[in-house]
């Protein structure tokens, strides 16, 4: 595995709420490098930096990945898992009166 890998990868909401999986820590620092400056705040910030870092070797990808996903789901950019939504479709089907 490469050293950017992360373990697992954060699956995030882009365009019009199409997936997309963020596997590497280059991976999150581009999409971090992209986001629109009047939208950013302290959380993209430290994002941003801990991605740098690890870029550089300077803290290990888990920690930048942990932060990037942080971020997402303070920006409500994260993507439900798969397994949830499963589920709770399963639950429906099995109890006509759960939405």
């Amino acid at each position: 595995m490469k050293p950017d890998m992360f373990g697992h990868p954060v699956t995030i909401l882009v365009g019009l709420g199409c997936p997309a999986e963020v596997r590497t820590v280059m991976d999150a620092y581009r999409h971090l490098a992209e986001w629109p400056a009047s939208k950013r705040d302290t959380a993209h910030s430290i994002a941003l930096k801990a991605c740098s870092a690890a870029l550089r070797g300077e803290i290990e990808a888990e920690t930048a990945r942990g932060l990037f996903a942080a971020f997402a789901e303070k920006h409500d950019l994260l993507a439900p898992e798969t397994n949830v939504i499963a589920a709770s479709r399963l639950r429906r089907d099995r109890d006509p009166h759960v939405r």
